[in-house]
């Protein structure tokens, strides 16, 4: 982990607008209502972080992982989160309308309480059933 991933282990409430944050280790992070719009974020690790009302619109989150992520809330409209690691996440009222998240890994996570397009719900329903 490098110094700048130590120091900011609190992000709540801040912004990162567009920056490129590819690999970084945010897990366990506090991140309410960090904003995350149009961000580089391939290969980084949030899982058990608390991204609750985060906004992460037309963000990268290809290869993420949000293992045990606390993503209530949270909008990732027409963000990229294929091949990305869901497992156990929060997910309610999280909006992922227009993602790309089909190839993604999302078990145990309740994406059916989710706000997304049809067509993502049918895929995932499919490979993904609420249990």
């Amino acid at each position: 982990m490098t110094e700048k991933e130590i120091e900011k282990k609190d992000w709540s409430y801040t912004s990162h607008i567009g920056e490129d944050l590819r690999g970084i280790d945010l897990s366990g992070a506090d991140l309410r209502r960090t904003v995350f719009d149009g961000a580089d974020l391939e290969g980084a690790n949030l899982s058990g972080a608390d991204l609750r009302k985060a906004s992460f619109k037309g963000a990268n989150l290809m290869k993420a992982a949000f293992d045990h992520a606390d993503m209530r809330d949270a909008i990732f409209l027409k963000a990229r989160m294929n091949l990305s690691n869901f497992q156990g996440s929060k997910l309610d009222r999280a909006d992922l309308r227009g993602i790309r998240g089909r190839y993604a890994i999302w078990r145990d996570a309740n994406w059916w309480d989710a706000r997304m397009n049809d067509d993502l719900r049918v895929a995932l329903s499919k490979k993904w059933p609420k249990q």
